[in-house]
């Protein structure tokens, strides 16, 4: 049985095509974020998954792609407007 992992993954990447392609195949893992920075929980072949696909979608001497793995018994710093959300509820963005 694979355990889920919440990882951040964030990305630069300059052609508006390519872009377009990396955000678009990110949308299927995110359950969080905003524009370039996603909330991701990945069991680790997803996330070998992305990273191979990943690779070939971007330009490695023009584009930018990082993958962290967060600690989801962290809290949360919000500043501004920002809300605090648990992890362990469900959530609708619209």
């Amino acid at each position: 049985m694979s355990y889920r992992s919440l990882y951040l993954v964030c990305y630069d990447i300059c052609s508006p095509r390519r872009l377009q392609r990396v955000h678009h195949y990110l949308l299927g893992f995110k359950v969080g974020g905003q524009k370039s920075f996603f909330e991701c929980w990945l069991t680790p072949p997803e996330l070998k998954e992305i990273r191979l696909t990943l690779r070939d979608l971007m330009n490695a001497r023009e584009d930018r792609v990082h993958i962290f793995q967060l600690d989801p018994r962290m809290t949360a710093d919000c500043y501004g407007q920002a809300d605090r959300q648990a992890l362990n509820t469900p959530f609708m963005v619209l």
